[in-house]
């Protein structure tokens, strides 16, 4: 418990630790490490006489991290020990959070600096099982889109230790829009540009002078990155890190080179050209952990190498790119218009299980409907109060509040209860609020939250708490 206190961040994401916290101050209380129900496994040794038993999976398993480099050896090479994150899957994360440090610590050996649990992937929205036959490969999927696109979609789609869905609309959907959009359209109007008008040659003589602006907002996201690899959220470092071809594309379009190369400003046109190169070099130095073939490929056609050297210069010395000639390279992300594997399968409307398979399939279900308390306590229930309310026009159904969740600041949640409830008399009221969901559009409107309520035949009923509450009020 004083681990976990001195070490807030020991357990990954910070949502998951209470579960673990609570368990262990629940009490603790021996826990078997050996198995007489079956004979395979590590036997005891020999000088404690007994056959019977055998060494139970989560004992020898978790001192493979060790043994692995040799603990109990004399040749042991320590010096890999110990790691500073370990990922694991979030329901192993006890055994990981509370039995592994406790082998540590009989040890006197050091802990890991991070435990971090990661969630599930389902697909299509449904959890993948061998029986629905919708289990997909992640080197199928590499195979066919490549292993740089899946690395990137991954790593961007799911917020870190929640579940995540694999579609492969929404796959495509960023390859298009964010891949080859964003980053590899922009790569090319530089080279593009740098060919017709400089004969490949880029030179940042000028940027400074005529692009102040851009780079100052190219350095405050720069400077904004870390911390979110640091907590590993690495949805919102790629999220920010997309910003910088947002600012690239804006000064593209904002300052037209084309016009100025008319206008006879050619040294502004060159800056600009010269600015994008360098967002395009700083952003793939970011993004190199990621995507390290794509971004070498936008390094080699930057005439620059992406290494410590590079990271210091361009990254914390905040240097801008000596002048340097570009080389041309093939489209980076080529557009994907249609599916390239094979959706999951539907069953048949006419299978028809015997009796004895409904059953065990329903029971499947009902187990794989149980939820842990810890991903209960994932989501982020609080009690709001409604500031404002106003109906949506050409809505039938939607009412667009203003809700105060205590956190300084009003969140704008859309929700359809126009039909049970009008816009006046939910102004002043108490509300229970879903506080942690993805920010979602509605009729183009963004939904910062969900309200919950209760809805049968009768009609629809929003849950308030009994008595009032403070805004913010966590529910739970």
């Amino acid at each position: 418990m004083k681990h976990y206190a001195d070490n807030p961040d020991f357990i990954l994401p910070r949502s998951r630790a209470n579960e673990v916290i609570n368990f262990v101050k629940g009490g603790l209380r021996d826990l078997s490490v050996t198995r007489t129900s079956f004979c395979w496994g590590v036997k005891m040794p020999a000088s404690m006489n007994d056959d019977k038993h055998v060494m139970y999976v989560w004992l020898d398993a978790l001192m493979n991290y060790i043994t692995a480099l040799g603990y109990g050896t004399d040749d042991a090479n320590m010096r890999y020990w110990p790691a500073s994150t370990q990922f694991v899957g979030k329901d192993i994360l006890r055994f990981h959070a509370i039995y592994w440090p406790a082998f540590l610590m009989s040890l006197d050996l050091p802990l890991p600096k991070h435990i971090g649990a990661h969630g599930w992937w389902t697909r299509d929205g449904e959890k993948m099982s061998k029986s629905k036959g919708n289990v997909i490969s992640p080197k199928q999927v590499a195979d066919v889109y490549g292993s740089e696109n899946l690395r990137y979609f991954m790593l961007r789609e799911v917020p870190f230790g929640q579940d995540g869905d694999f579609s492969q609309r929404a796959f495509i959907d960023r390859i298009n829009s964010e891949l080859s959009n964003d980053l590899g359209n922009l790569l090319n109007r530089i080279i593009g540009m740098s060919g017709k008008y400089s004969e490949y040659e880029i030179d940042s003589v000028d940027v400074a002078k005529y692009h102040e602006a851009e780079l100052h907002s190219m350095n405050i996201v720069l400077d904004s990155l870390d911390i979110f690899m640091e907590n590993m959220q690495t949805h919102r470092y790629l999220e920010e890190l997309w910003r910088l071809f947002a600012i690239g594309n804006k000064a593209i379009e904002q300052h037209a080179p084309w016009v100025k190369m008319k206008e006879g400003k050619k040294d502004e046109a060159l800056a600009t050209v010269a600015l994008v190169a360098n967002i395009l070099a700083k952003a793939s130095i970011m993004l190199h952990p990621v995507m390290p073939k794509t971004t070498n490929i936008i390094a080699d056609a930057l005439n620059f190498t992406i290494n410590n050297a590079s990271y210091s210069e361009l990254i914390l010395e905040k240097k801008l790119l000596k002048v340097f000639n570009i080389k041309v390279v093939p489209p980076l992300f080529p557009r994907v218009e249609e599916p390239l594997m094979a959706e999951a399968p539907k069953a048949m409307p006419d299978d028809k299980p015997n009796d004895q398979m409904k059953e065990d399939l329903k029971a499947k279900e009902e187990s794989d409907n149980l939820i842990e308390i810890g991903q209960f306590f994932e989501t982020s229930l609080k009690v709001g109060v409604v500031v404002e309310a106003e109906e949506v026009p050409k809505s039938k159904k939607l009412l667009r509040l203003q809700v105060d969740l205590g956190d300084g600041r009003l969140r704008q949640v859309v929700a359809g209860i126009k039909e049970f409830y009008s816009a006046q008399s939910l102004v002043n009221t108490q509300v229970c609020v879903v506080a942690n969901l993805k920010p979602a559009k509605l009729m183009g409107m963004l939904s910062e939250g969900m309200l919950l309520a209760a809805k049968d035949e009768e009609g629809l009923c929003l849950i308030r708490p009994e008595k009032s509450k403070k805004a913010g009020t966590p529910i739970g």
